[in-house]
């Protein structure tokens, strides 16, 4: 049983004396002294427990035991060569992934704007999958992925999957490095002959005999809080997790909605118009990832191109 680890620099200098023969002349070809070598090896012999070469006149020869050394350390050597190559190649973003999660309107705004770390760094690859908060907090926990997008709702108190009830919205993700990235006010959405179609704002109260349509789980529990908070229960005819959907429904004339500007962004609302919600309501969209993780070059690169996207 070998007394200590073999450091992978004492197999190179052993390669060196085996191939030259020599501690002078395995100095040379390393641009070290030969005291160095000499020492090295005494070093590594003290860590096999065994001798490893013998001299023979003026040449060093190796011993059985050093002869299976060097066998092996070629493979060692390649293999850390390797793995210090495709380290600097990720540390210096000509190589890497990360992989992101998002909630749906999230993806097709904010993620194509993201689009600019692909270009800086085409080396680095990016992958998406789909998924509301609190479950994409949740993957980034279990290590399904590397960056979540995710929102809360301002002011609102949660209790997040696996984190126990009751948690206020700030310590909802009190283990992770919250990276804000932009504030996105929920607007009303109307059939175009409402007969609030025209109006430059309207208070959630004025749509409480309204027939609504409502989008994912966190976004109707947060309709329903906001309605009660103006005195009424919303009557909720339809839900869907599919935000054209709802755009679709509302553009027919089956009900009003309220959704967050982002997720109107990417849709055309045909046969419905926005109107602006008094009080306003807010949604706070934010990047998760891990403490480890945010030191990553390519999840920070990441993050970084979020938020530009976010800005713009």
């Amino acid at each position: 049983m070998l007394e200590s680890m073999i450091e992978a620099r004492h197999l190179r200098v052993l390669r060196a004396v085996a191939a030259t023969g020599s501690f002078s002349a395995a100095a040379r070809e390393l641009g070290c002294t030969q005291p160095a070598v000499s020492q090295q090896m005494k070093a590594l012999e003290a860590s096999t427990g065994t001798p490893l070469l013998i001299r023979t006149g003026r040449e060093m020869r190796l011993t059985q035991a050093g002869e299976a050394l060097v066998r092996h350390a070629a493979g060692i050597l390649a293999g850390l060569t390797a793995a210090e190559e495709e380290i600097a190649a990720i540390a210096g973003l000509r190589a890497g992934r990360v992989r992101l999660v998002s909630f749906p309107s999230g993806s097709s705004t904010m993620v194509p704007g993201a689009r600019a770390l692909r270009a800086a760094h085409p080396g680095t690859r990016v992958s998406l999958v789909e998924a509301e908060p609190p479950r994409s907090a949740e993957m980034l926990r279990e290590g399904d992925c590397d960056v979540a997008l995710a929102f809360r709702y301002e002011g609102r108190r949660e209790a997040p999957q696996g984190r126990g009830g009751g948690a206020s919205a700030a310590e909802e993700w009190d283990d992770l490095v919250v990276r804000p990235l932009l504030a996105d006010r929920l607007v009303g959405l109307v059939p175009e002959g409402h007969r609030l179609a025209g109006a430059d704002a309207v208070t959630i109260g004025e749509f409480a005999d309204e027939s609504w349509i409502a989008g994912c789980p966190r976004c109707r529990r947060q309709l329903v809080e906001v309605c009660e908070g103006a005195g009424f229960v919303p009557r909720i005819d339809f839900a869907t997790d599919d935000y054209p959907a709802v755009i679709g429904l509302v553009g027919a004339g089956l009900g009003v909605a309220v959704l967050p500007e982002l997720a109107i962004e990417s849709v055309r609302p045909r046969g419905a118009r926005t109107v602006t919600v008094e009080p306003a309501v807010r949604r706070e969209i934010v990047a998760l990832t891990l403490p480890d993780l945010a030191q990553v070059p390519a999840v920070a690169a990441t993050l970084d191109h979020l938020a530009r996207a976010a800005a713009r």
